[in-house]
C-alpha cells in the first residue's frame, strides 16, 4: 500500500469522542470508507460499552457502511489483569482491519480514533497501525477538554448521556442533552469529586443523536435504570427522524 491509496476506517461507537473525530476527518476531506463499531461483551478497558447497537441507526444516518465486531468474536479467556485485558480486546479488532485492509481497494490507509488522554487505550492501538502499515489520525488527543466540548457543541452536536457512573452524577443526568448549563456543572463536579469534563475516566458515557454530519436525527424512547450509585439509560425504541 502507498501512501496516496487506500481509504480511512473510523472506531466509531456513536458516542461524542468517536463521532467527534470522524466528524474532524470528514472535515479535513479524508475518504472514510467504512465505521468499525466494536460491541463488547460486559465492561471492557478498551471501548465505549453502552449503547452501541445505535452505532448502526448513527452510521445509516451519516451514509457510511460499518463492521461489527462482535462478543463472539472475542476472546473466551477471562483476564483480571487490565493488561491482558486489553491486549485480548485488541485481537478481534485488528482482525477485522485486516480483513478491511484486504478487502479494500488500496486497502486501509489511515485509522481515525477518538482517544483524548488514556495512554493505555492509544498505545494499543498505535500498535494495530504500526502492525498494519497505516497511519493514525486522533484529532481529540491531548486536546484541552473544555475546548472539546464547547466545538462540538458549537457544531451542532446534540449529545445525550446515556450512562454514568461516578459520584456527583445522580439519576437526573440520564438522558440529559449537554450543552453550557451541563458543562459548567460537570465543571462543578470536577472540582468537587474528579469527575472529568469528558468523563475520559468512564464517570459518563454519551450518545450523539444528531450533528451536522448526519442526515436525519436519531429518536430515543427509553427507561432508567438506577442501582443508587450508577446507572443507564435502556433504550425501548430507536429510529431516524
Amino acid at each position: 500500500m502507498t501512501e496516496e491509496t487506500g481509504g480511512w476506517v473510523a472506531l466509531f461507537s456513536g458516542g461524542k469522542d468517536s463521532s467527534w473525530a470522524l466528524y474532524c476527518a470528514l472535515e479535513r476531506g479524508l475518504d472514510v470508507e467504512r465505521l468499525v463499531t466494536v460491541h463488547p461483551d460486559g465492561d471492557s478497558y478498551m471501548y465505549h460499552v453502552p449503547a452501541t447497537e445505535l452505532a448502526t441507526l448513527a452510521a445509516e444516518s451519516i451514509g457510511i457502511p460499518t463492521v461489527a465486531v462482535e462478543p463472539s468474536d472475542f476472546e473466551a479467556e477471562s483476564a483480571v489483569e487490565s493488561g491482558r485485558q486489553g491486549d485480548a480486546e485488541v485481537v478481534p479488532l485488528e482482525s477485522a482491519l485486516r480483513n478491511l485492509d484486504e478487502d479494500l481497494p488500496g486497502g486501509i490507509r489511515g485509522l481515525v480514533a477518538g482517544a483524548v488522554e488514556s495512554e493505555y487505550q492509544t498505545s494499543r492501538i498505535e500498535g494495530v497501525c504500526d502492525r498494519l502499515g497505516c497511519d493514525l489520525l486522533a484529532p481529540l488527543w491531548r486536546e484541552d477538554p473544555r475546548s472539546l466540548a464547547e466545538d462540538m457543541l458549537e457544531a451542532g452536536f446534540e449529545i445525550v448521556i446515556v450512562q454514568v457512573a461516578a459520584a456527583g452524577l445522580d439519576e437526573t443526568w440520564l438522558g440529559r442533552t449537554i450543552d453550557a448549563a451541563a458543562l459548567a456543572e460537570l465543571e462543578t463536579l470536577g472540582e468537587e469529586y474528579g469527575v472529568h469534563l469528558l468523563g475520559e475516566g468512564g464517570e459518563y458515557e454519551t450518545m450523539v443523536v444528531d450533528g451536522p454530519h448526519m442526515d436525519r436525527r436519531i429518536d430515543l424512547t427509553y427507561e432508567t435504570e438506577w442501582d443508587g450509585s450508577r446507572g443507564s439509560i435502556r433504550v425501548t425504541e430507536a429510529r431516524l427522524g
